[in-house]
């Protein structure tokens, strides 16, 4: 692998284009430095407590979610040799069609809106210099998302300043993401994403309102995702399924009830993968074992139950358990995946 790291001033270098291969999965946290040393690895994530890590390798990142059963990793690998390094504070790594990229800041003085704002601004001019200028999926990691009421809600904050990061929003072109809480106590925002040289085709789910038509009483910006992208085939990306939770049309269903939740999550899920079907019938017919799943649980508690109920899926599906706060205070599940 080649990587070079790049002092904050340094232009941001235009890849070559190509094509490769993705793949992702689990693996034994055991592994995480045999996955940083295959050199066609373009990302390798851990989660709970952050551990001693040597090197500085610009493709590891670790998101603090405590994590049910034994501690896992999860790789994401390319067909070809990645090149990585660090530019004005973005940390990447890519092939010839696929760009991994991440974002860490803090926010001042718990000022959720501005982290967001600067986060996608930087992300935005990163994607605009680098040849890979069209987002594909975006995670974003924040503290206590679903503290303050009303209109101050931290996620509803979080929605305002990202939009004001972007500039502009093309809602033909969003791309699939996840926002999740974490319950540590640090006010730094985690963001990270995909992107590629080719636009993906947004889905949306025939049962539920697309987020960006929420209605005014979630927030003054609605927001800005797709429910699922395809991405070019030249990524070899599967579907991007974002993160889902038990909403038809606008409103949670099933208060309290966590393994109802997690059917209706599983049922919205499944539909997402009917509806890209229709675009690339490929694609495997049922959530299982070509699904990667990661699965969000607001309650500690409940984290057993749900990491059984997951077991007992048809494949089953490769997933992971994490304790989480999801973005409406009701949800107690939610699940984004990848499928092939």
């Amino acid at each position: 692998m080649s990587s070079t790291i790049h002092d904050a001033t340094a232009p941001v270098v235009a890849f070559p284009p190509g094509a490769a291969v993705f793949s992702a999965g689990y693996l034994p946290a055991a592994l995480r430095e045999a996955a940083l040393a295959d050199p066609c690895t373009l990302a390798v994530f851990g989660f709970g407590a952050p551990a001693p890590f040597p090197g500085n390798d610009p493709r590891w990142l670790q998101v603090p979610l405590a994590e049910h059963g034994p501690a896992q990793v999860e790789v994401w690998r390319g067909a070809t040799p990645v090149q990585s390094g660090v530019t004005d504070g973005v940390r990447w790594s890519h092939n010839a069609a696929l760009l991994f990229g991440v974002l860490e800041i803090d926010e001042a003085e718990g000022d959720i809106e501005t982290a967001a704002a600067d986060a996608y601004a930087r992300m935005s001019s990163f994607l605009a210099h680098c040849g890979f200028p069209h987002l594909l999926r975006t995670w974003n990691y924040l503290d206590a998302v679903t503290e303050g009421d009303g209109d101050q809600e931290r996620y509803r904050r979080f929605c305002v300043g990202r939009v004001r990061g972007l500039r502009e929003l093309d809602e033909a072109a969003l791309p699939a993401a996840t926002c999740i809480g974490r319950f540590d106590g640090h006010r730094r925002l985690q963001v990270y994403w995909l992107a590629g040289r080719e636009p993906g085709l947004p889905l949306e789910n025939p049962r539920q309102v697309s987020a960006f038509r929420y209605p005014r009483q979630y927030g003054p910006q609605s927001p800005s995702f797709s429910r699922a992208l395809l991405a070019p085939a030249a990524t070899g990306l599967p579907l991007l399924q974002s993160g889902t939770a038990a909403i038809v049309g606008h409103v949670s269903q099933h208060t309290g009830a966590v393994e109802d939740q997690l059917r209706e999550t599983l049922t919205n899920l499944q539909s997402l993968v009917d509806a890209a079907r229709r675009q690339r019938p490929s694609l495997a017919a049922q959530l299982g074992a070509d699904s990667v799943l990661k699965v969000y649980v607001r309650r500690a508690e409940d984290m057993p139950a749900v990491a059984a109920q997951m077991a007992a899926l048809p494949g089953p599906p490769a997933y992971v358990v994490l304790h989480a706060e999801v973005c409406r205070a009701e949800l107690l599940v939610e699940i984004e995946g990848l499928h092939a």
